[in-house]
């Protein structure tokens, strides 16, 4: 296992589901808890406790980590604020992950004065027709719009979180071009992981391994142009092929170097405290608690790592023996485990688990075969 000094060790990120209770239905949500299992929230006291566990997991390292107020739909907890205030002083700098359709512009001055870094706004469509599909709501779009609005309007930085299916990935081109109208900084793409509501996806309505290749490099493509910052999340081959983009551009590099790629500056998802080593970092820089307190190496991927009240956060992080495994990327399996890209891609780790039930095994949504090794059939390939 490695050493608590080992930089793979620290933990930059931790999302926390603070409320299952959410204003929406979305069709690719990974929650597959109704409203009632709210009364399991963890309490005020309960979440503060939490807040502290991270904070003492910060005092180890030489920076804190990133908490984000995920869901759910965060908004919905009415002590939202007092605890992001709770984490503030704590020196844990917070984000805030929302549908935006809660946001006027009185919740925009709270969120201003609460002293959160970033809003992540989920946006699934540059049109309504699109967004209103797939978030099972009328009015979503506009109101989401609405609310990007109010904290542009209120001087909070914000980016737009897409989910790409086959429903919307016509749409990318447009969706860059509407988020810098509304005036976002980022645009995050997440790749679709089959779980919670996303598991009633018909396979025609997602997209094939080979699409998934093909945006990836539509992607890379506009990130190189410059203008909005652009992340790929679940989507780690986007580590390979932006390296493989590179080496195809006239002046690019000509042998595979697989350097590390460091966060843009004030991203809620990547504290500037050295470079991020994967495209899946999955108990390696990220961390996901459930809203009972229960941990998961990531949103996505249901391997129960332990219980806040059971363990301290610091315990399972340390000593958790399935983050232990997908640390090092030596277990791999398939042609994950040969493929000279694993240190910077490492495959998704939930997908994998989503596919095979093994989270160890190939990434099922990537093209890539490894020089020397035999092509192989769809399902292996993706």
């Amino acid at each position: 296992m490695n050493q608590p000094s080992d930089p793979q060790r620290k933990l930059r990120l931790l999302f926390w589901e603070s409320t299952i209770r959410c204003n929406l239905s979305c069709a690719h949500c990974r929650r597959i808890e109704s409203d009632e299992a709210a009364e399991s929230d963890l309490t005020t006291k309960q979440a503060k406790q939490l807040i502290n566990q991270l904070a003492q997991v910060g005092r180890k390292q030489d920076f804190n980590p990133i908490l984000v107020f995920s869901g759910g739909e965060p908004l919905c907890r009415k002590d939202i604020f007092e605890l992001i205030r709770e984490a503030g002083s704590k020196g844990l700098k917070c984000a805030l992950a929302t549908n935006g359709t809660l946001i006027d512009h009185e919740m925009a001055g709270k969120i201003k004065a609460a002293g959160i870094e970033r809003v992540s706004v989920s946006l699934d469509g540059a049109t309504a027709e699109i967004h209103n599909k797939l978030r099972k709501l009328q009015g979503s779009f506009e109101a989401a719009v609405e609310g990007a609005g109010h904290l542009r309007n209120c001087g909070v930085p914000f980016q737009i979180n897409m989910t790409v299916t086959r429903y919307n990935a016509h749409q990318l081109d447009d969706i860059f071009m509407f988020a810098g109208e509304l005036g976002a900084v980022a645009v995050h793409l997440f790749m679709l992981v089959p779980v919670g509501c996303g598991e009633e996806f018909a396979e025609e309505d997602m997209l094939s391994a080979d699409e998934y290749e093909q945006l990836l490099k539509r992607i890379a493509r506009k990130e190189r142009s410059g203008g909005l910052e652009i992340k790929v999340t679940c989507g780690p081959h986007y580590e390979r092929v932006i390296r493989e983009e590179k080496m195809a551009t006239p002046g690019g590099e000509t042998t595979p170097s697989h350097p590390d790629r460091s966060p843009c500056p004030g991203r809620p998802d990547g504290p500037q405290h050295g470079p991020m080593s994967k495209g899946c970092l999955a108990g390696l820089g990220v961390l996901f608690v459930g809203h009972s307190g229960d941990v998961f190496p990531c949103g996505y991927l249901p391997v129960h790592c332990g219980n806040i009240f059971q363990k301290s956060l610091e315990e399972i992080w340390n000593n958790s023996s399935d983050l232990a495994m997908m640390r090092d990327t030596h277990h791999l399996k398939g042609k994950c485990g040969v493929c000279g890209y694993r240190a910077v891609c490492g495959g998704c780790r939930a997908r994998a688990f989503a596919a095979t039930g093994d989270y160890m095994e190939a990434e099922p949504m990537c093209t890539y075969n490894p020089p020397g090794r035999k092509n192989e059939s769809n399902q292996e390939k993706g």
